[in-house]
C-alpha cells in the first residue's frame, strides 16, 4: 500500500482539511504497513516490498537489499560513526563506547597485513608458519604473550626485542659488518650463564668504553690493555709457585711453595689506608740483631743500640708509661691522663686535651672546640654566682629558670596556674614565626596585625554590640575563598555620583551607586573598569533627573556591553526591550527618550574578559517615545 498523506487544508481552521476521524483512519492504515499482525508484536511486516524506499527492504527484525550482491551502506555524516550495542564503527576504526573489552567469540583469521599499536595478550599458543615482521608501526607499544609462541619461520625484527626470557641457538647479524648490541635498563647487568666455556677467537677482544680499555688473546698469551687495572675478588687469587708477578724488568714478586720472595731494584713502599698486619710471634727482622715481634699481648722492640722515634709531631703514649731510669724532658710534656695523690703545682699554663688553664683563672679551648662538664649519675653542675654569658648556649635536655621551663619545642609554666608573660620594652614588638601560629584556647588582646595567614573557626566580638571591622591597607581586597553564609543582613554601602568618575572594584563594586548629578544639567561620564570575568557587579539607580546625559561608558575599545534594557513608555504603559548590539559599549541615560528619570534602575557584571552584562528597567515620560540606549561610542 502506499503512504496515506493527511490533508491539512490551505490555512489553520479553514474547513478544507480531512475531518479527525478520516485523518487517525490514514494514520492507522500507515503503521498497519509497518507493523505486523503476526505472532511477532510490534515486528516489521515480513513481504516482498521494500519498505525503505530504493531496493531496501525491512522485514521482521532484517535489513534487507533487494538487489543481487549488492551491499548495505551505513554512512554517517561527518565525523560521526555507526553504533550497534556498545561497538562503534567509525571510517576504519572499530572501538566500544562503553571503554570495555571487544571480544571475539569465534576462531579469528587476518588474510592482510595486521598493525597493532597498543599492547597484545595471548593465553595460550600463538603459532606463526610464516615470516613475523615487526617495524615501528606494526608494533610500536608492548607485544605481551603469556603462553609459548612457536616461530617456524624466520623472525625479523627491525626495531628492539623486549623478553624476559630469549632461548635461541644462534644470535647473528642480519647486515654486514653490522653490530650486535646487548643494553639493559638503567643499572641492570649483563649475565652470561653458561654450562661450559664462553669461546671468543683468537685476535678478538673485549673493550671498556673504547679500545684503550681491552682483553685479548692470541692463543698463547692474555692481554689485559687499560689505565688502572683492579682486582676485587672475595677470595684468594692463586697464582702458580714459581710463577710470579713483575713489574717492569727488575721488580718481581715469587714464591716457591714455601717462601716469598720480593724482589726490587730500588725501595718497597707500602701504602695502606688501614692496618698492616703481622701475625703473633712473627717479627720484622732489620739485619741481624734488630727486631721488631709481638705476641698479642705485648710488642718486644729488640736492639743491640740505641732506639731512636724522630717525629715530625707529637709521640703519644696511651696508657702507663715505666720508666726504670730517670726521665728527662726538655721540652713540652703532653700527659693524657694525670693522677697526682698529692699537691700538683704548676706554675705555667696547663693543657689538657683540647683544655686550656691559664694563669689568670681563664679555661678556654683549642680551636672550635667544645668545653664539656659532665657529672656523674644524678650529680649536678652548681653555679653559685652571676653567669654572665656572650655567646650562643647550647641546652640539650630541659631547662628551668624559676617558674618557666623549656623542653623541646615546648616552653611552659611549672607552678599552677602560672602565666607566662612576654613583656619588650618600650615600642618592641614580640614576633611570633613560623607558617602557622597556633592558639588553642581564647585569644585575648586588644590589636591583632597578621600579616599572613589567620586561621580560626569563630572570630567574635567580646564586648556587647560592639563591632568588627575588616579592613584592608591601601588597594588591598579582603578575599573570602569559600561559601559565605550570612545568618544576618547584609548592607551594602551607596555612593553617589555627582560628576564624571572612574568606576573602580574597590570603591563601587558591590555597593549601591546612585547617579545624583546636583541640579540635573551636567553631563556625566563614568568609565567602567577593564572587564576581566570578575564577576564584579554595579548597580545603578538614578536619584536626580538629568536632562544632560548620565553616560556609562567602557574602558577601551576592545570592552563590549551586552544584554536589554526594558523601558515603560508612560503613555500608554506599553513595555519595550532594546538589546544589545555586537559592538555596544556606551549607555546614555538623557533624561528623557533613553530613560534616567528618578527611580530608573540598571545592573551591570563583569561576566568575561572584553564583556560585561546589562539589564534595566527605564522609564519615559508622557510625550516623548522610548529609543535604544545603547551605542558604540568607544570602539
Amino acid at each position: 500500500m502506499a503512504k496515506q498523506s493527511i490533508g491539512i487544508g490551505s490555512s489553520a481552521n479553514d474547513g478544507t482539511g480531512d475531518p479527525l476521524r478520516t485523518a487517525f483512519d490514514k494514520i492507522n492504515d500507515n503503521f498497519d504497513e509497518l507493523y505486523g499482525t503476526t505472532a511477532e508484536a510490534n515486528d516489521l511486516i515480513e513481504d516482498a516490498t521494500p519498505q525503505l524506499g530504493g531496493d531496501l527492504d525491512v522485514n521482521g527484525r532484517r535489513i534487507t537489499s533487494a538487489r543481487s550482491n549488492e551491499d548495505i551502506v551505513l554512512l554517517p555524516n561527518g565525523t560521526g560513526g555507526v553504533l550497534a550495542s556498545a561497538v562503534r564503527l567509525q571510517g576504519t576504526t572499530i572501538s566500544s563506547d562503553d571503554s570495555s573489552l571487544i571480544t571475539i567469540g569465534e576462531a579469528f583469521q587476518v588474510n592482510g597485513a595486521t598493525n597493532i599499536d597498543g599492547a597484545v595478550t595471548a593465553t595460550s599458543t600463538v603459532a606463526v608458519t610464516g615470516a613475523l615482521t615487526g617495524t615501528s608501526g606494526a608494533f610500536s607499544t608492548t607485544l605481551a604473550v603469556t603462553g609459548a609462541t612457536t616461530l617456524t619461520g624466520a623472525l625479523t625484527v627491525n626495531n628492539s626485542v623486549t623478553a624476559t626470557s630469549l632461548t635461541t641457538n644462534d644470535i647473528a647479524s642480519n647486515g654486514s659488518n653490522a653490530d650486535i648490541t646487548l643494553d639493559t635498563a638503567g643499572t641492570g647487568d649483563i649475565n652470561l650463564t653458561a654450562g661450559a666455556d664462553v669461546n671468543i677467537p683468537a685476535n678478538i677482544g673485549l673493550t671498556f668504553g673504547n679500545d684503550a680499555e681491552k682483553i685479548e688473546g692470541d692463543g698463547t698469551d692474555l692481554t689485559i690493555a687499560g689505565n688502572n687495572i683492579n682486582l676485587t675478588a672475595v677470595a684468594d687469587i692463586v697464582v702458580p709457585a714459581n710463577v710470579g708477578i713483575t713489574f717492569g724488568t727488575g721488580e718481581k714478586i715469587e714464591g716457591d711453595s714455601t717462601d716469598l720472595t720480593i724482589t726490587s731494584g730500588a725501595k718497597i713502599n707500602l701504602t695502606a689506608t688501614s692496618d698492616v698486619h703481622i701475625p703473633a710471634n712473627v717479627g720484622v727482622v732489620f739485619g741481624t740483631g734488630e727486631k721488631i715481634e709481638g705476641d698479642n699481648t705485648d710488642l718486644t722492640v729488640t736492639s743491640g743500640g740505641l732506639v731512636t722515634i724522630t717525629a715530625t709531631g707529637n709521640t703519644v703514649i696511651t696508657n702507663n708509661a715505666l720508666v726504670g731510669g730517670t726521665l728527662g724532658v726538655t721540652g713540652t710534656t703532653t700527659v693524657a691522663a694525670l693522677t697526682a695523690t698529692g699537691a700538683l703545682t704548676l706554675g705555667g699554663a696547663v693543657a689538657i686535651g683540647d683544655l686550656n688553664i691559664l694563669a689568670d683563672g681563664t679555661i678556654t679551648t683549642d680551636t672550635n672546640g667544645d668545653f664539656v662538664v659532665d657529672p656523674a649519675g644524678t650529680g649536678a653542675i652548681v653555679l653559685t654566682g652571676p653567669i654572665t654569658a656572650t655567646g650562643v648556649q647550647t641546652t640539650t635536655g630541659q631547662l628551668n629558670v624559676d617558674n618557666l621551663r623549656a623542653d623541646g619545642n615546648t616552653l611552659s609554666a611549672t607552678n599552677t596556674n602560672g602565666g607566662i608573660n612576654i613583656t619588650p620594652a618600650g615600642t618592641g614588638s614580640v614576633v611570633l614565626g613560623g607558617e602557622i601560629v597556633g592558639v588553642t584556647n581564647e585569644l585575648n588582646a586588644t590589636d591583632i596585625e597578621v600579616s599572613g595567614v589567620l586561621r580560626s573557626n569563630t572570630i567574635q566580638s567580646d564586648t556587647t554590640d560592639a563591632d568588627i571591622n575588616i579592613s584592608s591597607q591601601g588597594t588591598g581586597v579582603v578575599g573570602i575563598s569559600s561559601q559565605l553564609t550570612l545568618t544576618g543582613s547584609f548592607l551594602p554601602a551607596i555612593h553617589t555620583f555627582v560628576a564624571t568618575d572612574a568606576v573602580t572594584i574597590t570603591e563601587h563594586a558591590g555597593r549601591t551607586l546612585l547617579l545624583g548629578e546636583v541640579g540635573g544639567n551636567a553631563a556625566l561620564t563614568l568609565t567602567l573598569p577593564a572587564a576581566t570575568g570578575t564577576g564584579a557587579v554595579y548597580k545603578f539607580i538614578v536619584s536626580v533627573t538629568n536632562t544632560s546625559n548620565y553616560k556609562i561608558q567602557v574602558a577601551d575599545a576592545t570592552d563590549t556591553i551586552d544584554g536589554i534594557m526594558l523601558y515603560l513608555d508612560e503613555d500608554g504603559t506599553a513595555i519595550t526591550g532594546f538589546p544589545t548590539v555586537a559592538a555596544s559599549d556606551t549607555i546614555t541615560l538623557n533624561g528623557g527618550t533613553t530613560g534616567g528619570i528618578v527611580g530608573d534602575y540598571l545592573e551591570l557584571i563583569d561576566i568575561a574578559t572584553n564583556q560585561y552584562h546589562v539589564r534595566g528597567v527605564m522609564r519615559v515620560a508622557a510625550g516623548a517615545n522610548p529609543a535604544t540606549p545603547f551605542t558604540a561610542a568607544v570602539s
